[in-house]
């Protein structure tokens, strides 16, 4: 069985691929528009991606092509419908760089209330402010919205609660039941429920796949329910937010932000980048790199390999996003695997 690999991968997942009996290909710089040209001429068995955009022409131009798999939880770089189409099973790693987002999302936090990049700069630039920098608000007993509920919101929730912050919840998953058990308020599904929430935080996370239903869902009129001097995370997907309304609310209200992905991201092979938002005095930003952890990527790299041996030996679909888990195309061997150490 063939793999293509046509983003970073750890060597210990491409050495347990070997071991699997795959014929490994290994190609972490392909953009978006190569990636036909590098399916039609490999014509791997397996693709796996994390950022890099596995579109409908590529998926056309893949003759042999039976399993995508995303190193990574987040799918929406592929077009699952056209995979769908072709009997293509797309399978994700979900949850397995949680705690390395949910860490992220608390740095943010922690530099919103802090304003730590604002007093490195200063002191680089030879600016002692103490009596300034010392006016913080403090993140104990304040009111931490937590939008969405999957394997990184809870892993933040449990960061927050150390912190001693209240938390409550909007996840259209999770009731009050099962939010009391994590020491979590529910705040219900809604929309209203949504703005109610906002309303009332001190300082929101937004953790939500992007989805049809959730692209835009932090618009002008959840901003406006914010409180001023609020704090805004962002660790999901850019187009969630609309970055218009998050400056509008930033300049209005002194709403401080950290975002780590952007509505117009830069694709994994650009080196430039470019927003008025990242410009306005209290937000602070990162490079997407909230899964980026040796940790994270080595449990992802195992995650993979994992779906990649189920669909080898049994045909089967781990995690699948597209459909069913089971394929009709069962490959019978069964060789031995390593694991990943």
């Amino acid at each position: 069985m063939k793999v293509l690999i046509a983003d970073k991968f750890e060597q210990e997942g491409i050495d347990a691929l070997v071991s699997l009996g795959c014929d490994v290909v290994s190609e972490p710089g392909l953009r978006a528009e190569d990636l036909p040209a590098a399916l039609a001429s490999h014509d791997p068995a397996v693709l796996i991606v994390r950022s890099t955009k596995v579109r409908a022409d590529a998926i056309a131009a893949a003759k042999s092509l039976g399993l995508i798999v995303r190193a990574g939880s987040g799918y929406d770089n592929i077009d699952c419908d056209a995979a769908a189409a072709r009997e293509i099973g797309v399978c994700n790693c979900p949850g397995m760089n949680a705690v390395a987002v949910a860490e992220l999302a608390m740095g943010l936090l922690l530099c919103c209330d802090r304003r730590l990049p604002d007093q490195t700069d200063a002191l680089r630039a030879g600016t002692w402010d103490k009596k300034g920098f010392a006016k913080a608000r403090g993140l104990k007993g304040r009111v931490l919205g937590v939008v969405g509920l999957g394997s990184i919101g809870r892993e933040l929730v449990l960061r927050a609660r150390a912190f001693g912050m209240d938390i409550h919840v909007w996840s259209r998953s999770m009731n009050a039941a099962r939010a009391e058990e994590i020491g979590a308020s529910w705040w219900g599904t809604t929309r209203e429920d949504l703005l109610t929430l906002a309303a009332a935080a001190d300082a929101v996370s937004v953790h939500v796949a992007l989805t049809d239903e959730t692209k835009g869902l932090c618009d002008a009129a959840f901003f406006s329910k914010l409180k001023s001097g609020a704090y805004f995370i962002n660790t999901a997907r850019g187009p969630v937010v609309d970055e218009a309304a998050l400056a509008e609310a930033v300049k209005s209200k002194g709403v401080r932000c950290g975002l780590d992905v952007w509505q117009h991201q830069p694709a994994p092979t650009d080196s430039t980048f470019a927003s008025d938002l990242v410009h306005l005095p209290g937000v602070y930003g990162t490079h997407h790199c909230g899964a980026s952890t040796d940790q994270a990527q080595m449990a992802v790299a195992e995650e993979a390999v994992r779906i990649i041996r189920a669909f080898k030996e049994t045909g089967r679909f781990e995690n699948r996003v597209n459909g069913p888990a089971v394929t009709p195309t069962v490959c019978a061997t069964k060789p031995s695997i390593q694991p990943i150490r």
